[in-house]
């Protein structure tokens, strides 16, 4: 009998070699040729926010790839010029479009451009060339509202959000829940910059907020690094947002809600060079470990880093999700019944309220 199962054992080790041999070798095949690929940026590479994030990724996964790269910074909603530039004269076969406002040019060219292939970021269509992901950004925000909820002494919270458009509110309202998960009686005070990365308008959306309330924590939803380094200089506690910028804050960083793009990239852009690209929507979760939080520096306790573990386990169970029922609006009108939940549809393309505890300035820059 043991000779048997040692045989066995054998056989399948083998049987495994053989397997990642062959994978290697696919591997290899794919990236024998260099692979030239273009990178629309909304902002520039160097942010130390949103958009160096993909730059990063991307330039993680260079040289395993064998890719040669051409990065457009700081494009306009209206790309359709720069994305013809890319594949006519730089000659780019793939395009990775990092930004929702990019969607409708990148649709135009894959449809006029049927060889050349698209990944599209917070797209919502799909055809043969072109594939769209979304990231489930609103359950790492609803992590942070725990920490911030367990942390804040004043009871007063700050959120600087860029448009109140579905997805932002998402975002707020999902950061909203977490802290009341664990604090009934805070309340978040939200100032819109109406910009993603205008930097003036971020200042005085942060300031606003600052000024007028005993704000102890501060998060944001922004491309901005203005919310982080005014908090920073006030001495109010930081939840950053995109990445993770601790190492510029030591004396008031919490955590961040982060983006991790490498392993899809990675993945995605293989699949593309193997011949086996699978246009889809797809929709990215903490399981797929797309978006997370960052690692919590000494200033979060114990006990709430506890409660954050607790909460992402069950999560990941597939039993609960942010937004299930009971949920109340702001004006106390029930909005999700108990034991049901909102559909994607509702969460990206239909929010418009905001949840009990929330505070949009009517007044702020572009207050909604």
């Amino acid at each position: 009998m043991r000779k048997i199962i040692i045989t066995a054992f054998v056989i399948l080790f083998a049987a495994l070699i053989v397997i990642f041999k062959i994978q290697n070798e696919q591997i290899t095949d794919a990236t024998a040729n260099t692979t030239k690929i273009g990178v629309l940026l909304s902002g520039s590479r160097s942010d130390q926010n949103y958009c160096q994030t993909h730059y990063e990724a991307i330039e993680a996964i260079r040289g395993k790839l064998n890719l040669n790269v051409v990065y457009r910074e700081n494009v306009d909603s209206n790309c359709e010029k720069v994305l013809e530039q890319l594949i006519k004269n730089e000659n780019c076969q793939l395009i990775v479009s990092t930004s929702f406002n990019f969607c409708e040019d990148v649709k135009k060219a894959a449809e006029q451009y049927p060889d050349i292939y698209f990944l599209q970021m917070s797209g919502n269509t799909y055809r043969h060339n072109l594939t769209s992901f979304v990231g489930r950004m609103y359950q790492a925000r609803y992590l942070s509202g725990i920490v911030a909820g367990q942390k804040t002494k004043t009871g007063h919270i700050g959120y600087v959000a860029s448009l109140p458009i579905p997805e932002v509110i998402q975002g707020i309202n999902a950061f909203m829940l977490g802290v009341k998960s664990v604090n009934q009686n805070a309340c978040l005070h939200v100032s819109f910059a109406n910009s993603w990365t205008d930097d003036k308008q971020a200042k005085a959306a942060t300031e606003l907020i600052l000024d007028r309330y005993p704000i102890d924590i501060l998060t944001m939803q922004t491309d901005s690094n203005e919310p982080c380094r005014l908090a920073d200089k006030r001495g109010v506690l930081i939840i950053g947002s995109n990445r993770d910028n601790s190492a510029m804050y030591p004396d008031t960083y919490l955590t961040a809600c982060i983006w991790k793009w490498e392993n899809y990239y990675s993945h995605q852009i293989l699949s593309f060079l193997q011949k086996k690209f699978n246009p889809s929507v797809e929709f990215m979760d903490l399981e797929d470990d797309m978006v997370g939080l960052s690692p919590f520096t000494p200033h979060v306790s114990p006990e709430t880093r506890k409660q954050v573990d607790n909460a992402i386990k069950k999560l990941q169970s597939w039993k609960f999700d942010v937004f299930y029922g009971p949920i109340q609006d702001n004006h106390g009108i029930l909005r999700v019944d108990s034991d049901e939940s909102m559909s994607d549809d509702e969460m990206w393309n239909k929010f418009n309220w905001y949840v009990e505890g929330v505070i949009v300035e009517e007044t702020g820059p572009g207050g909604a």
